[in-house]
C-alpha cells in the first residue's frame, strides 16, 4: 500500500502529495486550491500532459481528440460522464491535437478520438473511436492491473 499519492493538478500542473490517509476526492492543490479532482475531464497543453502522465501516480487516461471532429463531440459527454465513475482511481483528460499537433505527432495518432491509458509513465493501452460510457469505463478497467481498477 502506497503512503502517498502523487496526484498532478490538471488545472495549473502543481504536483500534490497525498497521504494515504486523505481522501483524494477532497484533496485539494497545494498551489492553486482548485479540487484535485472534479469528475470533469480538463482540456491540457502539452506540458500539462507531460506532467500528468510522468510524475502522477494513478493512471491517467487521455482522450485525444479535435473541435471539428464530430465522433469526438459525439464521445465527449460519455467521456466527462466516465470521468465522475473513474475518479480519483484514474486522471481523465483531454489533449486537443489541433492546439497541441507536436504532442499528437510523438504520439503517433492516426484517427481521433483516440484514449491513451498510461500508468507509471507508460502507454498500457489505446483505443481509436467513439465509445458510449460504459464501454470507455470498462474498457478502462481491463486494461488496468487489478489493484487499479
Amino acid at each position: 500500500m502506497l503512503e502517498e499519492s502523487l496526484i498532478v493538478c490538471s488545472k495549473c500542473a502543481g504536483v500534490n502529495r497525498v497521504p494515504a490517509s486523505r481522501r483524494p476526492e477532497d484533496a485539494k492543490c497545494g498551489k492553486c486550491h482548485a479540487p484535485l479532482f472534479s469528475g470533469h475531464p480538463e482540456d491540457v497543453d502539452g506540458a500539462t500532459f507531460e506532467r500528468q502522465i510522468g510524475r502522477s501516480s494513478v493512471p491517467v487516461l487521455v482522450d485525444v481528440w479535435a473541435p471539428w471532429c464530430g465522433p469526438c463531440r459525439m464521445m465527449a459527454p460519455a467521456f466527462e460522464a466516465a470521468a465522475r465513475e473513474l475518479e480519483p482511481s484514474v486522471r481523465l483528460i483531454k489533449l486537443n491535437s489541433d492546439a497541441e499537433q507536436a504532442v499528437a505527432g510523438n504520439l503517433g495518432i492516426r484517427g481521433i478520438p483516440t484514449m491513451i491509458l498510461y500508468h507509471g509513465g507508460k502507454e498500457i493501452g489505446r483505443a481509436s473511436g467513439a465509445m458510449n460510457t460504459s464501454q470507455i469505463v470498462r474498457w478502462t478497467r481491463d486494461h488496468l492491473p487489478m489493484a487499479d481498477a
